[in-house]
């Protein structure tokens, strides 16, 4: 998709939690097509959020405000006068106390703000674990956007940022419906790509181990993953269609944790990456079955996974979070076509 054409009409529009991995790809992208953003964040001088300021467009067209989703005025002064929300603002924890109050409360706020200042439309992010965890779905079902996590099953294993995203994305479909706000939603799986901030969020912890010698083999589990630009897009595409409306799963490829292995060894063969799986005695786990066909019918093309990893490891060498080794000579890139 390209981006460089301005669609945005002069609009201003709001990012919560600007500073983070997908919300600083959208601020990024939505300067590079002339919106004005208005980005929330927890303390706008601190220097993790520099970055953003870097951003080309910035200077002239995006201004960070403190604000705090449990603390509705802060959020009210951010989204006054805008023409649309992305709320992405979520905490990242397994904490039940620090994951589900702050996702579902913030949530509504972000909503209730947005009913105030007459916004066209909010595109919320939730998340894969929304949809996927459900015990009960037979393996042949294709995983789509009308499924739905069984929240006992996430209670019961612990799981609470999938139980937390799940009751947040029904709590803002409820709010919304309520407030009368057209809402939209979209539901990325694993991200990776390209760090735009100068912090490893969890998803990229996730290569990077197998890349440090830190993890010594790899789980006997499936992951789907999605590259972090077209997350952003797919975010903005939303925004811009009038037609869209409900959820949007976001995925581009299924891979056995043993595939993701594979290709990163074959890439960058310099690293101590794990060639034994952890669990030997069981099958090696199959990979499910998802549509993205909402998305594409949008026009997102998405990033192959391949390329998704090769630009995750770059970035991490380029921001200091991986030594590259001494005899890496060639240019891996080279070996994404083989």
């Amino acid at each position: 998709m390209p981006t460089d054409t301005p669609s945005s009409n002069g609009m201003t529009v709001c990012v919560t939690g600007a500073g983070g991995f997908i919300a600083s790809w959208m601020v990024k992208l939505l300067l590079e097509k002339g919106y004005s953003v208005k980005g929330t964040v927890r303390n706008p001088d601190d220097p993790k959020n520099s970055h953003l300021r870097e951003l080309e467009g910035a200077k002239e067209r995006l201004s960070l405000h403190r604000a705090d989703l449990l603390d509705y005025p802060s959020l009210k002064e951010a989204i006054s006068g805008c023409d649309g929300v992305f709320h992405t603002a979520s905490p990242v924890t397994d904490d039940p106390e620090q994951m589900v109050e702050p996702a579902v409360n913030g949530t509504k706020n972000v909503i209730m703000a947005a009913a105030e200042a007459k916004v066209r439309r909010v595109v919320f992010t939730s998340s894969i674990g929304a949809v996927y965890m459900d015990p009960n779905r037979s393996p042949d079902v294709v995983v789509d956007e009308s499924c739905w996590s069984d929240l006992e099953f996430c209670k019961n294993t612990k799981n609470w940022y999938c139980y937390g995203k799940a009751v947040a994305e029904q709590a803002a479909w409820e709010t919304a419906k309520e407030k009368g706000v057209d809402l939209v939603v979209v539901a990325p799986v694993l991200v990776l790509g390209p760090l735009l901030q100068s912090t490893v969020n969890a998803s990229t912890v996730h290569i990077l181990k197998y890349l440090t010698g830190s993890a010594k083999t790899y789980a006997n589990s499936v992951q789907a993953y999605v590259h972090v630009r077209d997350v952003a897009l797919a975010h903005i595409l939303v925004f811009e269609n009038p037609s869209a409306s409900g959820r949007y799963l976001c995925a581009e490829s299924v891979l056995h944790r043993g595939e993701v292995v594979e290709i990163l060894a074959k890439l960058f063969p310099e690293y101590p990456v794990p060639t034994k799986c952890s669990d030997e005695s069981n099958p090696r786990k199959k990979p499910y079955k998802f549509s993205n066909q909402k998305l594409r019918e949008l026009g997102l093309e998405f990033t192959p996974v391949k390329q998704c990893l090769y630009e995750t490891v770059k970035s991490l060498q380029e921001k200091g979070h991986l030594a590259i080794p001494a005899q890496q000579q060639e240019d891996p890139v080279l070996r994404i076509q083989s």
